[in-house]
C-alpha cells in the first residue's frame, strides 16, 4: 500500500501520517516513512531517536554529486537524470520498530521550478520507492503533489488530504485535488481533523461534498500537550488512536478491493 499525505500547513496532516504508520508497524507491517515536507517533523511524531539528527538527503551535497556526476553547488551544467537511488532507503533510513524513516528535505526553488541535481536525486528516489519497493510506504508532503508525476501517479493508492473545519484548509484540498487530476491522479481521499463535536464533521461534509471522507480526528489537547513535550500522539491515550484504527481498516479494505 502506498500513501500520500497532504493539506494546508498547520491542519494535521504529520500528526495523521504518524498514527497510520504507527497502527500499520503495530500490525506487523514494514513501512517505508518518507518526510517530504521542508518542515520535517515527521520523526517526532512517529517517536523516532535520533531524529532531529537526520540531515536531509537534499542537504547531502557529496552524496547527490555523486550519484548525478555533478559539482556541489554547480548549476546550468550536465548532470545524470537517472542517479542510482536503490540502495538509499536501507542506508539513509533511521529505524524504529518496523518503520522506516527517511527524511528528503526541500529544495529551493525560483519561480519556474528546479532542474537541478537536488530535486533530480529526489524524484528519482521518490520514482523507486513507489514503484519498485515491496513494503507499504507513506508520503508525508507538503500542500500539494511537488514529488509526484504522472510516471509515479499511478502507483500511489491513495492520496489523503487533510482538512480541518475551515475555509482555506478547504481551499488548499481542492487546489491539491485540481493539482493531483492533471498528473492523473484520482484516487483521493479527505480526512477531517480537529473535529469538535457534531456539527464540526456536518460543517465539512456538506462543504465538501465532491469528496469521500475516510474518517474524523477528534480536537483533544492531550495530543497538543504530546506535541509540545516531544512526543508521539500515537503513545497518548485518546480517542484519536480508536480513529486512527478505523482509517487503516477503511484504507486496507479499499486498496485490496482496488487490487
Amino acid at each position: 500500500m502506498k500513501l500520500a499525505v497532504s493539506g494546508k500547513g498547520g491542519v494535521g496532516k504529520t500528526t495523521l501520517a504518524a498514527m497510520i504508520i504507527r497502527e500499520l508497524s503495530d500490525r506487523g507491517f514494514k513501512i517505508l516513512a518518507i518526510d517530504a515536507d521542508p518542515d520535517a517533523n515527521l520523526g517526532q511524531a512517529l517517536g523516532v531517536d535520533g531524529w532531529e539528527r537526520i540531515t536531509p538527503i537534499s542537504q547531502m551535497r557529496q552524496l547527490i554529486a555523486e550519484r548525478t556526476e555533478s559539482q556541489p553547488g554547480s548549476y546550468g551544467t550536465f548532470f545524470k537524470l537517472n542517479p542510482k537511488v536503490d540502495d538509499l532507503p536501507d542506508e539513509l533510513s533511521l529505524r524504529k520498530d518496523n518503520i522506516k524513516l527517511m527524511v528528503l528535505g526541500g529544495v529551493a526553488k525560483g519561480g519556474g521550478g528546479c532542474i537541478c541535481p537536488e530535486s533530480t536525486l529526489l524524484k528519482a528516489l521518490v520514482t523507486n520507492v513507489l514503484l519498485f519497493r515491496d513494503e507499504h510506504l507513506v508520503l508525508d508532503m507538503e500542500a500539494g503533489v511537488e514529488h509526484l508525476g504522472r510516471g509515479t501517479a499511478r502507483a500511489v493508492d491513495r492520496l489523503i488530504v487533510v482538512v480541518e473545519p475551515g475555509r482555506r484548509s478547504m481551499d488548499t484540498a481542492r487546489h491539491i485535488k485540481s493539482l493531483a487530476a492533471d498528473i492523473g491522479l484520482t484516487r483521493l481521499s479527505l480526512v477531517g481533523n480537529k473535529i469538535r463535536s457534531s456539527r464540526d464533521r456536518e460543517f465539512l461534509e456538506k462543504a465538501l461534498p465532491e469528496f469521500q471522507f475516510l474518517g474524523f480526528l477528534p480536537y483533544e489537547e492531550s495530543v497538543i500537550e504530546a506535541d509540545l513535550d516531544g512526543r508521539s500522539p500515537y503513545d497518548v491515550q485518546s480517542s484519536l488512536r480508536d480513529e486512527a484504527e478505523k482509517i487503516v481498516d477503511q484504507l486496507l479494505r479499499e486498496v485490496e478491493s482496488d487490487g
